[in-house]
C-alpha cells in the first residue's frame, strides 16, 4: 500500500443557515482514500453526500478541518493554486455527462488535457487510447447526441480522468442508467481504477454496485462511518 492516501479528509465540518436555523451537514468528518482503492459512498438524499464531494474536490471549502490531496493540505492555498490543483490532480463524473455537444468524443477528452498544457496531437493520441481503452474506439468522430448514454457516461469518465488524477470523484453515476448499462458504466470505473491506481469515491444509491467496491461508507449524525 501507498505511503499515504490520495486523499485525506480531516474533521471536516460544513454548516448552512437555513431561516433562522443552523444546519450541520458534516461534523468532523474523517475520511482517507488510497491509490488503487475504490469506495462507495452510500446516504439518503440530504445527508450531505454531494456536500462531501464538492469539499473533497476543493470545489466548495469547509467550515473546518483540511483536505489532503496526495499528502498536500489544500485549505489554505490561494484560489489560482486551487484550481491548479482540481485540474492536475481530481476528475469529476457525475450523474448527467456535462459533455460538448458540439465536439466529438475524442474531442471532448482531449479538451482538458490541451488546458494543461498538452499539445494537440499527444491529446489526441492520449485520448484515443483512453477510448480505445473503455470499449469506444469505434466512436471516438460520433458526437454525443449520436452515443447512447452509457457511452455518453463512459466518454463522461474518460474526460475526467484524462489528466491521470490521483483522484476520482463521481456524484451518482451510474443513476440516469439502466441496471445493464450501470453494470457496464461500473465495470468501466473499476477496470481503470484497477489499470490507473487512482484513488476513488463513487457516490451511489445501487447496493449492488457498492457491494463490488473495496469499501462502503455513510454519512451519519455529520460523520462518515465505515459499513460492513
Amino acid at each position: 500500500m501507498a505511503e499515504q492516501p490520495a486523499l485525506h479528509l480531516d474533521g471536516i465540518t460544513r454548516r448552512f443557515r437555513q431561516g433562522g436555523a443552523i444546519l450541520e451537514i458534516l461534523r468532523g468528518a474523517n475520511l482517507s482514500v488510497w491509490p488503487g482503492e475504490a469506495v462507495a459512498l452510500i446516504a439518503p438524499s440530504g445527508a450531505g453526500k454531494s456536500t462531501l464531494l464538492q469539499i473533497a474536490g476543493l470545489l466548495e471549502y469547509p467550515d473546518g478541518g483540511e483536505v489532503f490531496i496526495g499528502g498536500r493540505p489544500t485549505t489554505g492555498l490561494p484560489d489560482t493554486e486551487r484550481t491548479d490543483v482540481r485540474r492536475s490532480d481530481i476528475g469529476f463524473v457525475y450523474q448527467f455527462h456535462h459533455l460538448l455537444p458540439e465536439f466529438s468524443a475524442l474531442e471532448n477528452v482531449m479538451l482538458p488535457q490541451m488546458i494543461y498544457g498538452l499539445d494537440k496531437k499527444e491529446s489526441r493520441t492520449r485520448s484515443a487510447e483512453l477510448l480505445t481503452f473503455l470499449g469506444l474506439g469505434k466512436r471516438l468522430d460520433h458526437r454525443p447526441a449520436e452515443l447512447s448514454g452509457g457511452e455518453q457516461q463512459r466518454v463522461a469518465i474518460a474526460r475526467a480522468v484524462a489528466n491521470a488524477p490521483r483522484v476520482l470523484l463521481a456524484d451518482e453515476p451510474t443513476g440516469n442508467l439502466d441496471p445493464h448499462t450501470a453494470d457496464h458504466v461500473f465495470a468501466t470505473l473499476s477496470k481503470l481504477v484497477n489499470a490507473s491506481g487512482f484513488a476513488a469515491v463513487i457516490a451511489t444509491h445501487n447496493m449492488e454496485l457498492a457491494s463490488r467496491m473495496h469499501r462502503r461508507v455513510t454519512i451519519r449524525e455529520g460523520e462518515i462511518v465505515e459499513l460492513e
